[in-house]
């Protein structure tokens, strides 16, 4: 991805973490995934929102479906150690979202109630999976009318299958995630690195 030059965030930008969870883990459950860079950047991000007193949304997926290791009750719904352990460490606001479809904007509590009421108009969009529930969160919010940005490299997705029964890598969805947030002006595409310097 090209790098996206002179990023400027907000002071109150909120960096939203979604389903960053163990489930993702089990690689008898999922197929494929890509780029191993994702956890290192999400931390970092996290990290550099935290030490800014930024506020972070994290938001977990709790599928109603009996057959998910997302579903509540089961180890795969927990966020990850590394999410986990910086929960509370922050000197900046900070809300956990419960959801069971793929945008944050649809889960428990009401995020967009929580961004206006503490007048946040910009969010960084990170975590899992790529062209699932972090495109659906950006093209919700860019809809709503906030300044989107993703990180694609704090991001990561996997293999999937067609309604043709065709393949498409990881690395495809990937590209095809940017490429249609940024053509369509849902959101800005930006690396971890420009964003770690601009806040």
């Amino acid at each position: 991805m090209n790098s996206a030059q002179n990023i400027r965030i907000s002071d109150n930008a909120a960096l939203v973490v979604i389903d960053v969870q163990n489930a993702w883990n089990d690689q008898d459950h999922f197929p494929p995934r890509n780029n191993p860079a994702a956890e290192d950047n999400m931390a970092q991000l996290m990290d550099t929102w935290q030490a800014a007193g930024r506020p972070v949304v994290f938001v977990r997926h709790d599928s109603p479906k009996p057959d998910s290791p997302l579903r509540p009750g089961q180890p795969g719904n927990d966020l990850q150690d590394f999410v986990e352990q910086r929960r509370g460490k922050g000197s900046g606001p900070e809300l956990l979202i419960t959801k069971t479809v793929n945008s944050a904007f649809l889960g428990t509590p009401d995020l967009k109630h929580w961004l206006d009421e503490a007048g946040i108009r910009q969010i960084v969009v990170i975590g899992i999976m790529t062209n699932w529930c972090v495109e659906t969160t950006a093209r919700m919010g860019g809809n709503l009318g906030y300044d989107v940005i993703v990180p694609v490299d704090a991001t990561y997705t996997f293999d999937a299958v067609g309604p043709d029964g065709q393949s498409l890598t990881a690395d495809e969805l990937y590209r095809a995630t940017a490429t249609n947030l940024h053509a369509a002006g849902f959101a800005r595409i930006a690396p971890t690195a420009a964003l770690v310097e601009g806040a």
